[in-house]
């Protein structure tokens, strides 16, 4: 049985939509060997301080979401990514509680393994970064000593959203519009989506 985490209670009250069909997905997750905190908004399962999954009210669906999806096996072809950039996490997307009921026990057999994937240490290889980055940020990260060595100071990851985000506008002016904005936070060590 898991450990229940008293703060995610509020999440619980004020899911909205999806919150039954997200309570349906906490009662199975706590049927786990896992612990539950609450990060990044969102109730968050873990094993011995290695985060397992979470759980998510989207606007479409509501999903089940594995850190480490692309290391699970996926025998029944249920997990998809949840953007095209996504390269690690992988998800299971529900629109009923009939249908969490129905894959009860495919559920915990895919929870049970992410558990294993973290009692082994398994770590998702990514490959090498081929991101381009902008030469807007190329440009400010030259003049700026401080900004360059907080950027690179920020997880791969966040490094890597920041980068995305400064690449997708296709003029230059709201690329540097953009890059302007999150210098405070990228300062602050902040990813773009930190609180």
């Amino acid at each position: 049985m898991a450990e229940v985490n008293s703060r995610v209670g509020a999440f619980f009250t004020k899911a909205g939509k999806w919150r039954e069909e997200l309570k349906a997905l906490r009662t199975i997750l706590l049927d786990c060997p896992v612990s539950e905190e609450f990060k990044w908004r969102s109730p968050c399962y873990t094993f011995q301080d290695g985060n397992v999954a979470t759980v998510w009210g989207l606007k479409e669906n509501c999903a089940l979401s594995f850190f480490k999806g692309v290391l699970l096996k996926d025998e029944e072809g249920i997990l998809v990514a949840p953007g095209e950039n996504s390269r690690s996490v992988r998800m299971v997307k529900f629109t009923s509680v009939s249908e969490i009921v129905e894959m009860e026990a495919i559920l915990k057999d895919y929870i049970h393994e992410a558990i294993e994937v973290e009692k082994a240490g398994l770590k998702v290889d990514f490959p090498k970064d081929d991101l381009v980055f902008p030469k807007e940020l190329t440009g400010k990260l030259e003049q700026n000593p401080d900004l360059k060595t907080a950027f690179e100071a920020l997880t791969p990851g966040r490094q890597r959203g920041y980068v995305l985000h400064f690449s997708q506008p296709k003029q230059s002016k709201t690329r540097i519009s953009r890059i302007e904005k999150c210098v405070p936070r990228i300062l602050e060590g902040k990813g773009l989506h930190d609180r």
